[in-house]
């Protein structure tokens, strides 16, 4: 029918007919393709070298390729991706093959490319779904003159617990924000059409329940209900999918004792029958593979029937699908029509990211490298990371401040500020804290990179004021990074004792990729910024703060437990058969030798600024449970500097089905106030906020009464109710 020499006339293979609907095109090459090659276009492989695979390429045995160092990626960085190596790839698959479909090339792009932006836990600390969907726009153009035409982000796994290193990658642990914020990095990513040259394809990960892995250990199994996975683990899931996101990927965990990438009914029935999606579900790294690990399956060919049959349409870096798909369809053990339900998938998302017209990458003169412009979104992001959550009145600091030393492991390691999964950013294009304060400070600042304890102490005892930059490495966060203390690493604590002895101004700055347990440096220190791995503005973004030339805003989108032992802590919680009462058990303790709430809660963050709530009111005392109804706070900036506030809004179902959390993050507001300004915020209520799925799984919303709370954090609410009630009885 065509020639393997090069491209066809349309005429020849009408499906690069590009005026022709998409579902008609695959439906063009579904009746074309022999069996074989269906199974192909379900086979990922890793590193494509376009000579050693250049026969595969040709027969149209490889759908896609991911350039990666490793299954666990995020942690060694690799050769970086060559466009070279892409488009004489693509020239075996395209012109040298029989059908010509191109190969998908993907690569992890987790916060930035070249220009790294804040972890995605540092992001959501912004609280901020614009300014993350620019990071997203950015990231995604940068990737794309490398010739990345799909990423595996955004990761929205919920989860309570710290001691799992991915929770780095996480956007919080609420379903609202995590959702909210996914769906931003989606249409940063993705563009309103995805086959712009400037847009890649995203993919929601991991699906689902990732986040409840087992003592926080990676990979490990999950024990949760459905009821649970639906009233929070699958929400940000639906969010990213009603944005469109083109692909999920199927999550390494069980679900009580079924594997995602073996589980029916959540992929092939709720995701793509359920939810109607018709995008893509990729394996994890070689996760159809590890069902033999896992028990369910006696061997590679058990592996891709589960897998098929689940609706796992990609099979990343495993083979089993290519191996013996195409055996067990003709032995009638799987349906050809499973196989012809992927292919259709994978080729929908081909040419929805518009590769069967711009199959090659390469864009000669076209650079990535960071501009002014993508450094001042970085820069932005960066201090929308800053969450301050102590200041004695030692920040911002003024010429009172005096010689200020800097010291820490950060003050001039540009690699280490970017953060886990970063695979082609550069430490050296990082503007470090030494470098951004000597520049601000001149000969004010002293500079101690902390190897010599003695000689930080040293320079602490003639400074005025000491800045310690603290915290975790990026190598102890993401993938196969978990902890079993979130305390401070070794030997940081005992310095910071050492200086605050000394009765002189002292500011802590933590960098990290999970909360950290912050109870003894809460009380040495004056003040207190936790930054995350802020990315390539990390010491200007600090400076900004430091000196008060922005203001923070930041939020803790993850709580911070007292102790490791008090993990899991969160916004979670739900009432007990004990009644647990803020002003009785968190005071006096669940446990014998501690007390209970958290050290940090959610949503709190402070500024340079102080602000004050008024008591939340409401349109009407009551609402139907299709209608809605308007909630105003009055916030008003009580200090002598501008601020950025983040009002939240909380509700609570006191009566339900099934037990609902105590407080549950339904709504936030960005507000800025100048001095003596106040500000009327109001927030439009729908009644689906409170929709759950209740003892049959089904979505319900209640009559009866839901308390709203407003206030700045999940800890320091002001209540009102409402009455729900149904349509009838308004009529």
């Amino acid at each position: 029918m065509t020639s393997p020499t090069g491209p066809a006339h349309p005429a020849e293979r009408p499906w690069l007919d590009a005026a022709l609907p998409t579902e008609t095109r695959i439906d063009l090459l579904l009746a074309e393709m022999t069996l074989a090659e269906k199974v192909a276009q379900t086979h990922q492989v890793a590193n494509i070298d376009p000579e050693a695979d250049a026969e595969q390429l040709r027969a149209g045995r490889i759908s896609s390729s991911l350039y990666a160092s490793g299954a666990t990626a995020g942690n060694e960085r690799d050769a970086g991706v060559l466009v070279g190596n892409i488009d004489a790839a693509q020239r075996h698959a395209v012109e040298g093959s029989r059908l010509g479909i191109p190969v998908l090339f993907g690569r992890d792009v987790i916060h930035g490319h070249r220009t790294v932006c804040p972890i995605p836990l540092g992001l959501a600390a912004s609280f901020d779904p614009a300014l993350v969907e620019e990071v997203g726009t950015v990231a995604a153009r940068e990737a794309a003159v490398d010739g990345v035409a799909w990423t595996f982000a955004p990761m929205v796994d919920l989860s309570e617990e710290p001691r799992w290193g991915r929770v780095a990658e996480s956007l919080g642990e609420t379903p609202v924000l995590s959702g909210r914020l996914a769906a931003s990095l989606v249409r940063g990513f993705q563009g309103d059409d995805p086959s712009d040259p400037d847009r890649i394809g995203a993919c929601a990960k991991h699906f689902a329940g990732y986040g409840l892995a087992a003592g926080g250990r990676d990979y490990d199994t999950v024990s949760v209900g459905e009821n649970t996975l639906r009233n929070l683990h699958l929400r940000p899931f639906k969010d990213a999918v009603d944005a469109g996101a083109l692909t999920l990927m199927a999550a390494f965990n069980d679900v009580d004792g079924t594997p995602m990438h073996a589980h029916e009914h959540l992929i092939r029935g709720v995701l793509k029958g359920e939810w109607g999606w018709d995008g893509m579900v990729v394996a994890d790294w070689n996760g159809v593979g590890q069902l033999v690990n896992q028990g369910v399956a006696a061997d590679l060919r058990e592996a891709a029937a589960l897998a098929i049959r689940a609706g796992v349409d990609l099979d990343m870096c495993g083979g089993a699908y290519l191996a013996h798909l195409e055996e067990l369809v003709e032995s009638g053990e799987v349906e050809v029509a499973l196989v012809d339900d992927a292919v259709r998938r994978v080729l929908r998302v081909k040419l929805h990211l518009g590769l069967f017209e711009r199959p090659y990458a390469a864009r000669p003169g076209v650079s990535n490298a960071p501009t002014p412009e993508t450094r001042a979104v970085a820069r932005r992001a960066a201090q929308a990371a800053h969450v301050l959550v102590k200041n004695d009145g030692v920040l911002p600091l003024t010429d009172d401040s005096g010689r200020v030393l800097l010291s820490g492991p950060f003050v001039d390691d540009g690699d280490a500020l970017l953060g886990t999964w970063v695979l082609d950013g550069r430490g050296e294009e990082v503007t470090t804290p030494e470098a951004a304060l000597r520049e601000r400070l001149g000969d004010r600042v002293t500079v101690a990179d902390g190897r010599f304890t003695d000689v930080t102490l040293m320079q602490a005892r003639a400074a005025d004021t000491s800045v310690l930059l603290l915290g975790e490495h990026r190598s102890r966060s993401g993938e196969a990074q978990s902890v079993v203390d979130i305390g401070l690493p070794p030997g940081q604590l005992e310095l910071v004792r050492a200086v605050a002895s000394f009765g002189k101004p002292l500011v802590a700055v933590v960098y990290t990729g999970r909360p950290l347990d912050l109870t003894e440096l809460l009380d040495l220190a004056d003040a207190v910024l936790v930054v995350w791995h802020p990315g390539t503005e990390a010491g200007t973004a600090l400076a900004d703060l430091l000196l008060g030339d922005a203001e923070p805003h930041g939020r803790l989108p993850m709580t911070f437990p007292l102790s490791t032992g008090h993990i899991p802590t969160s916004t979670h919680q739900r009432p007990t058969g004990r009644l647990i009462r803020a002003d009785v058990d968190h005071q006096e303790g669940r446990y014998i030798d501690a007390l209970t709430y958290p050290r940090l809660p959610f949503g709190f963050g402070l500024s340079y600024s102080t602000v004050d709530y008024g008591a939340p009111a409401l349109s009407s005392p009551t609402m139907t449970t299709d209608g809605s109804v308007t909630l105003t706070v009055t916030v008003t900036n009580t200090g002598e500097r501008p601020c950025r506030e983040v009002v939240q809004l909380y509700f609570r179902d006191p009566v339900a089905q099934v037990t609902r959390p105590l407080v549950e993050l339904t709504d936030w507001a960005l507000v800025d106030l100048e001095p003596g300004h106040s500000r009327e915020v109001s927030f439009d209520v729908q009644a689906p906020r409170f929709a759950y799925a209740g003892r049959d799984l089904t979505t319900r919303v209640d009559e009866g009464e839901i308390v709203l709370l407003t206030g700045p954090d999940a800890a320091r609410l002001q209540p009102v109710s409402v009455t729900v009630t149904s349509p009838k009885a308004s009529s």
